[in-house]
């Protein structure tokens, strides 16, 4: 036993020894000396980090930065040192750096995102107290790289853009110099100067050797090629990620039934101070409303309100489809506003422990919607400024990702938080937005179940056959016949926007005295009003002919940044619309207030190049208006042409075979035509690039350019003397002499300040351009 045990040990020990003298004889890792290089790298590190941290909302640079900075420093100093003992410290840090990195995974494991980027700017800065080689500094930029992208993933403002464009100016010259630095090239050093000669400080050979200039044309086609992708990449319904933005979870305590609903904006006794924040108690009593949040998010809304809102962002929106971020519906008409009669039937859904997701139940679609045609589209809202506790959403959510443990649903398919929507929440729904077709909701049945007819038909009996009088009235001034709910909302709706007004004066209608009627008043006394009673009178005008309808508020798409991707979203963004059941089909709005579109924004209107046509609305709002109708009518011109002519083109090779060979003429000659166009740009260009040089450059170049389509070019690394004389085995002796006297002419004006007789060099250029008949370069 003790001999094998022997055996072993001596092999162990020789094996130790063979994988030491392996290790030894492996070539010591060479250092990066370039100073310049490691300062933009560090400097694209320290970009990537603040970015990170504007996006994310945190305070990591004010510890990561001066980390880094010292781990840089330190690695700088010992380069050239092997430094063991820092390394084990350093993989200590690692470790701990992994642990703490899965104990915060664990906690948040629906949004990784800044967990994952804290963990990344972790481990920069171990990894910069160790970087002696030019590698371990490409590793930096890669990691710099990659935190920018965390920060464009997280970022909803344009702070994101200034940072981005300081990361591609600092990128280009580093990337020269890591270039520079592979070919074994030391970029600052030096090189070609003479004792003599004043010394250059950093700053004057750096920019010698970067070129601004040339940096800064990268730098702009570089910006300029990424707005047009941007511009022209495809936006398409939904996400195609099944990872949802969500802030970490929110314990709340206490028991949550989901009926009560705060608004700040309301108050009790009508009064509209927001001092005593109401819960919807607040009866029908003059009073002027908040100016911060919008009177309509309340179980119960005021419509005897008068005022306006102060205009602020209340929440950013990431949705490949625009729409109405609906809020409330309500289905009992008070007389000077609305209500919901089924408040009580509000119920609570639960998320399972480890996951996010609400599932929200198919009957809480009450019409049903099992003809429509759908579309999956996901919205990620970010809340900028405190809100009640009800979710925004699009019609018909599925799922809803939000950080508490409880939500409630109610009879009219709207959420409801425990807690209000505080600011910096992070949320997801998924809706499956149902299609509108014009022609289906026309011939959709009218036989409504009695769980839209007990609830949806109602108008006060006061004023039902007045108001239904009226109604059919207009309905009767139609030049077609109207036949179907459908048709019969669309010009009921259109007759209110065009022969109704809404007053400049937010105090400029009277109130509703305790006995007036909202609708009467507007109807057949006012003549108009404000505009979520424009929604309120349709609603109720529909109700009084046998066509189901409720009233919902939320919120308009806001306005889309077109950098960011976001809808902005305002509080002055919110108000009411009529919202009317199809049978089979389900809910769909319209919106009766003047200047809105009559058909709210949804997802049959999407068009996957839709950012494009933003982008171009928002440069047009800064142009002059003949400026812009001149850059319309000039694209509309060619894109139009330019379809004709692909019509024709398909219609003629669509007439046999005679039509199929005159097609191909045709296309010939206009690509004959393009290429002379193609060759005529390029000769242009050259004769005014021509025109800027100097005469005796301009003399040069032409015969270099001469020479190089014969089969010489010059390269950039010989002189004009060495490129003179490679030429003469390789041309007769008159042309070799020509190309002699234009280079030994240039280099006397070039480096000598000499004047030459241009007249004479121009005639030999002539001649060395016409060769004569036999005077052909000989073969190489």
């Amino acid at each position: 036993m003790s001999h094998s045990s022997g055996i072993w040990h001596l092999l162990d020990f020789r094996g130790v020894r063979r994988l030491r003298q392996k290790l030894a004889a492996l070539p010591p890792p060479v250092p990066e000396h370039s100073i310049a290089l490691r300062v933009l790298v560090q400097t694209l590190v320290i970009v990537g980090i603040i970015a990170t941290d504007i996006a994310a909302q945190t305070q990591m640079s004010f510890w990561a930065i001066p980390l880094s900075i010292l781990g840089a420093v330190w690695s700088w100093y010992r380069r050239d040192k092997p430094d063991i003992p820092v390394k084990f410290v350093l993989a200590i840090a690692m470790l701990l750096v992994l642990g703490a990195f899965f104990n915060r995974l664990i906690r948040e494991l629906n949004d990784t995102r800044v967990v994952l980027a804290e963990l990344l700017i972790r481990i920069q800065i171990i990894h910069s107290f160790d970087i002696p080689r030019r590698k371990d500094l490409g590793y930096s930029m890669v990691i710099g790289l990659i935190l920018l992208g965390v920060a464009g993933t997280l970022s909803q403002t344009l702070a994101f853009a200034p940072l981005l464009l300081i990361f591609l100016a600092l990128a280009l010259p580093t990337l020269v110099l890591d270039y520079r630095s592979r070919l074994g090239l030391t970029p600052l050093s030096r090189r070609g100067e003479s004792r003599s000669q004043p010394r250059q400080t950093l700053w004057q050979r750096l920019s010698r050797d970067l070129s601004p200039k040339r940096l800064g044309v990268f730098l702009l086609v570089t910006v300029s090629l990424g707005l047009l992708v941007f511009a022209l990449l495809p936006r398409f319904p939904g996400y195609q990620l099944q990872t949802f933005p969500v802030s970490s979870e929110i314990e709340f305590e206490g028991e949550f039934d989901g009926r009560s609903i705060v608004n700040p904006g309301y108050a009790r006794n009508g009064r509209g101070d927001g001092e005593d924040f109401g819960e919807g108690e607040g009866g029908d009593e003059p009073g002027e409303m908040d100016s911060t949040f919008y009177y309509g998010f309340n179980s119960r809304i005021n419509q005897n309100l008068r005022g306006q809102m102060e205009p602020k962002v209340v929440m950013r929106v990431r949705s490949q489809a625009p729409g109405f971020w609906r809020v409330l519906a309500f289905d009992r008409y008070t007389g000077k506003g609305w209500e919901i009669s089924r408040n009580d039937d509000v119920r609570t859904l639960d998320r399972p422990g480890w996951s996010y997701q609400f599932l929200i139940p198919r009957d809480a679609r009450s019409a049903g919607t099992g003809l429509a045609e759908i579309s999956r589209v996901v919205q990620s809202y970010t809340v900028v400024s405190d809100l009640p506790n009800i979710i925004p959403a699009l019609l018909e959510p599925r799922a809803l990702y939000f950080p508490t443990r409880e939500v409630a649903l109610d009879p009219e398919g709207s959420l409801r938080s425990p807690l209000g929507l505080l600011e910096g929440l992070t949320y997801t729904v998924i809706s499956e937005v149902p299609h509108r077709d014009r022609t289906a909701l026309g011939n959709a049945p009218k036989d409504y179940p009695p769980s839209i007819r007990d609830y949806y038909l109602d108008v006060p009996a006061p004023i039902r056959d007045r108001v239904r009088q009226l109604a059919q009235e207009i309905l009767q001034t139609s030049p077609n016949p109207l036949d179907n709910p459908y048709e019969q909302t669309l010009y009921l709706a259109q007759y209110l926007k065009q022969n109704y007004s809404i007053p400049t004066d937010p105090f400029g209608l009277p109130f509703f005295d305790e006995n007036e009627d909202l609708v009467e008043s507007f109807l057949f006394e006012q003549q108009g009003g404000y505009p979520d009673h424009f929604s309120t009178v349709l609603t109720v005008m529909l109700r009084s002919i046998g066509i189901p309808a409720r009233l919902a508020v939320g919120f308009g798409p806001g306005e889309f940044n077109p950098f960011t991707g976001l809808y902005v979203v305002r509080n002055t963004d919110a108000y009411a619309i009529t919202e009317v059941c199809f049978p089979q089909y389900g809910w769909f709005g319209f919106d009766p207030i003047p200047g809105h579109e009559l058909i709210p924004p949804s997802v049959e209107e999407y068009e996957p190049f839709g950012v494009l046509q933003m982008f171009w609305k928002w440069v047009a709002g800064w142009l002059p208006s003949p400026v812009t109708g001149l850059i319309q009518t000039v694209v509309s011109a060619a894109i139009g042409g330019m379809l004709r002519f692909a019509a024709w083109l398909l219609r003629l090779f669509g007439r046999g075979w005679l039509g199929v060979v005159s097609g191909l003429v045709v296309f010939l000659s206009f690509g004959l035509l393009g290429w002379l166009g193609w060759k005529g740009w390029k000769w242009w260009r050259y004769r005014r690039f021509l025109a800027k040089l100097p005469p005796l450059e301009s003399i040069y170049r032409q015969m270099v350019d001469t020479l190089a389509r014969e089969g010489y070019p010059k390269n950039p690394a010989q002189t004009p003397f060495e490129y003179a004389r490679q030429l003469p085995p390789h041309y007769p002796e008159e042309r070799a002499a020509a190309i002699a006297e234009i280079s030994q002419a240039y280099v006397r004006w070039r480096y000598g300040g000499r004047q030459e007789n241009r007249d004479r060099l121009s005639q030999v250029l002539k001649r060395l351009q016409r060769p004569q008949k036999g005077d052909r370069p000989s073969a190489r």
